[in-house]
């Protein structure tokens, strides 16, 4: 008797466990499944997958049958399916009334623009083709809807067609949006009131001298650390503020009495205004540094032009040493409805979809991406939405990253005997910790 072989059966049924669980098998397509898989073990090319699935133990299908899958995962959209499983998951686990935006940029290994892949603004400064893409969650970070758009559009832009997406799918009417301060605007805003729904956005500090002009003007600079001030923002930039600082007491929002301002929640933080004032700090000797020509003079912050000459800009610093303690969010939710904690604690939890779109391009290489036709874009983002919604099942249902759990369950390997014409397979054995991790993933969280 002789070893011919080892699989990976455990981690793959796992994954196909999980796969199962969240309702992703009607989409009845085999390969399908397996190049999803196939990623979450191992994020690689589309021609590598079978060389990923042969490392488990697994029949693989030719390249070729996974392209041709792939065309098909378009033409009988298959994303829908995904997202309607997705969306019945989180209902029937807890709460889709709260859900979390945000978008991210991927690049591509291309020298030319097309209709889609185009040059945008980029974070990380690149100048290769890239596309914009809006990611929904919900509050644990959970996937529920996914949206591409072109290189060079707006990200302010993104935010709607991705909500009425995810509206029309499943016909709710009702929710609370939160989004960082990037989908700060005006035009959005307005969209998302007038649609019925409810929204928390990061305001942005330049608006605190305004918003906070009562506070400023009874109380001076004073704060208290985790102080939270309610009180109202104008809608519109050019909209003059409307707090009466004839009287002491703070102004509260009411969408009646203030129907051109929105409510503005302000918190001070005495760790916050620590660490942004060690940022001002190196700003500062940075600006110093260039009028003095130690450093090249490109644009930088608080240098300013007089008298033919660099000088620092000792009132601009001075307003920003004035407000870095401070985070301001954006509602149109009365106060009577959620508490000003209860926004601040709301707009934290965005750390899950920001941890999302991090597992997406780490754990499963979203990017760089070579595709170049839109079927295939849109193919690959919903192999890697899928992806990303197993892997956040497998990691609240552990408490285990995805990569973590790969590595426990990938060592543990049956062995195929063979006995002259006969072989046999020889279970391996399971670890009662491990056994453990099998169970809160075959079986769900809170088994």
């Amino acid at each position: 008797m002789r070893v011919v072989g080892t699989r990976s059966d455990v981690l793959w049924q796992v994954l196909r466990a999980a796969y199962s669980r969240l309702g992703f098998a009607a989409v009845g397509d085999e390969v399908f499944e397996q190049v999803v898989l196939a990623r979450l073990v191992e994020p690689t090319s589309k021609l590598d997958v079978p060389r990923v699935l042969e490392s488990l133990g697994v029949n693989a299908p030719h390249h070729t049958t996974i392209y041709r899958h792939l065309r098909k995962a378009q033409q009988k959209n298959y994303r829908d399916q995904i997202a309607t499983a997705c969306f019945e998951y989180a209902l029937n686990r807890g709460d889709v009334s709260l859900v979390l935006y945000d978008v991210t940029t991927l690049y591509f290994e291309a020298e030319n623009e097309d209709a889609l892949r185009k040059v945008g603004y980029s974070k990380e400064r690149r100048v290769d083709p890239q596309i914009v893409v809006g990611l929904l969650v919900d509050r644990q970070g959970f996937p529920l809807e996914i949206g591409c758009f072109e290189g060079n559009h707006a990200e302010t832009r993104t935010i709607l067609p991705i909500i009425r997406q995810f509206q029309a799918r499943h016909g709710i009417a009702d929710m609370v949006v939160v989004a960082d301060a990037g989908m700060l605007s005006a035009a959005n805003l307005t969209a998302l009131d007038e649609a019925g729904l409810r929204f928390i956005v990061g305001s942005r500090v330049t608006k605190a001298p305004s918003d906070l002009a009562h506070h400023f003007h009874w109380h001076g600079d004073a704060f208290s650390d985790g102080q939270i001030i309610d009180t109202i923002t104008p809608r519109h930039g050019n909209t003059k503020p409307v707090a009466d600082l004839h009287r002491r007491e703070a102004p509260g929002w009411d969408p009646g009495e203030y129907p051109g301002c929105w409510r503005a929640v302000w918190a001070y933080s005495r760790k916050r205004a620590v660490r942004d004032g060690k940022t001002l700090t190196a700003q500062e000797n940075r600006a110093i540094a260039v009028i003095e020509g130690e450093k090249r003079p490109h644009p930088t912050r608080f240098v300013t032009r007089a008298g033919g000459k660099n000088v620092l800009n000792t009132s601009a610093l001075e307003a920003a040493r004035r407000l870095v303690r401070l985070k301001g969010y954006v509602t149109n939710i009365p106060a009577t409805i959620m508490g000003p904690g209860e926004v601040i604690s709301s707009y934290h939890d965005l750390w899950h979809v920001e941890q999302s779109f991090r597992m997406s391009k780490t754990d499963l290489q979203a990017r760089p991406m070579f595709h170049h036709q839109r079927d295939a874009i849109e193919a690959h983002l919903t192999i890697v939405f899928t992806a990303l919604a197993i892997a956040r099942y497998m990691q609240n249902a552990t408490g285990l990253s995805l990569k973590k759990i790969i590595q426990t369950l990938r060592p543990i390997q049956s062995a195929l005997l063979a006995a002259g014409d006969e072989t046999q397979l020889i279970p391996a054995h399971i670890p009662d910790d491990i056994a453990e991790i099998i169970t809160q993933i075959t079986e769900g969280p809170g088994h």
